[in-house]
């Protein structure tokens, strides 16, 4: 039985099947301490190549299986796919953490944004106004969510106290892709206009990323160093804008079809959701190296994302 919260942070009693939740909690926990080891010997997280020697990233990866109705979990060291706990999602896109564990996920086909609590609490749905067709997912620092609301042309910011606002911003189609930097700077990928805009944390307006030759954005996501990776899903690849001086490449990657989803792993790869392959494949971030994440079953992969890491 599904439930609905009066804010993010409201928990009720489990629904029905609670020891599936339970055990996806345990599950969560355990991988939370692998986390922290992938990320404790790396200097820049999600800006160094794991390398030889090194760990490499050992958190299972969360993906929204769009055409199956779920979210998975494929592990990325040892370990078996399963199937996170949600209960009646349609066409499942942006996924988000927030700091305590909290898994938001875009159920797009209901018009709806659901929350999995990390202590095996259940399932809840985020209140919202009017959504339509919701997108990427992102969680600023304070536990505010925002929302690409994409057929309503916009985003919204749900506050961790409760209560919806729109994000100031101007002449988006269909966004897609959510980012926040380390200062609160918003970046959206907007999809119809072919283009990448960033929304000042400080309230001074938006501006639109130094690009060329997008086509169709979707899925989107920053290291720690500030570089910006772009699924420009029209043109088949994946590519990385520089913090500094915003030097546009193109990340080396082998036949992708229709990128959605991106994730760093913080040891120095990246994940990209290859959707019309039903794949996900993992790069280095220092270039090369592209193997595919063992998986069963998917169809049309579209969002990812990593538990955050706890210290």
């Amino acid at each position: 039985m599904e439930r609905t919260t009066v804010g993010l942070r409201a928990v009720t009693s489990p629904p029905p099947g609670g020891s599936a939740v339970r055990r996806w909690a345990r599950r969560l926990a355990a991988a939370a301490g692998l986390v922290a080891l992938c990320a404790l010997p790396v200097g820049a997280a999600g800006a160094t190549d794991a390398g030889p020697g090194r760990p490499q990233a050992a958190a299972p990866l969360y993906v929204s299986d769009y055409g199956n109705n779920r979210v998975v979990v494929l592990p990325t060291g040892d370990g078996d796919q399963a199937t996170v706990p949600f209960e009646g999602l349609v066409r499942p896109t942006g996924m988000a953490w927030d700091a305590d564990g909290r898994l938001y996920v875009s159920d797009t086909g209901n018009n709806r944004v659901v929350v999995l609590a990390a202590d095996g609490g259940g399932q809840s749905t985020v209140p919202t106004d009017g959504l339509s067709r919701p997108l990427g997912l992102a969680v600023g620092r304070g536990g505010d969510l925002f929302v690409a609301d994409s057929f309503n042309d916009r985003v919204v910011r749900i506050s961790a106290a409760g209560g919806q606002t729109t994000v100031p911003t101007t002449g988006l189609l269909h966004p897609w892709g959510l980012a926040l930097d380390v200062a609160g700077n918003l970046y959206v990928s907007d999809f119809v206009n072919d283009r990448v805009v960033r929304v000042a944390a400080d309230g001074s307006g938006q501006s639109t990323v130094p690009t060329a030759g997008l086509s169709q954005p979707t899925g989107l996501a920053l290291n720690t160093a500030g570089d910006l990776y772009i699924a420009d899903s029209g043109n088949n690849r994946v590519v990385k804008v520089a913090a500094d001086g915003g030097r546009q490449t193109t990340v080396p990657t082998d036949d992708l079809s229709d990128p959605l989803g991106l994730a760093l792993d913080g040891c120095g790869s990246l994940y990209i959701a290859d959707g019309f392959h039903n794949r996900v494949v993992r790069v280095r971030e220092t270039g090369g190296g592209q193997t595919v994440v063992p998986s069963t079953g998917l169809n049309t992969p579209t969002g990812l994302a990593f538990p955050p890491v706890r210290r």
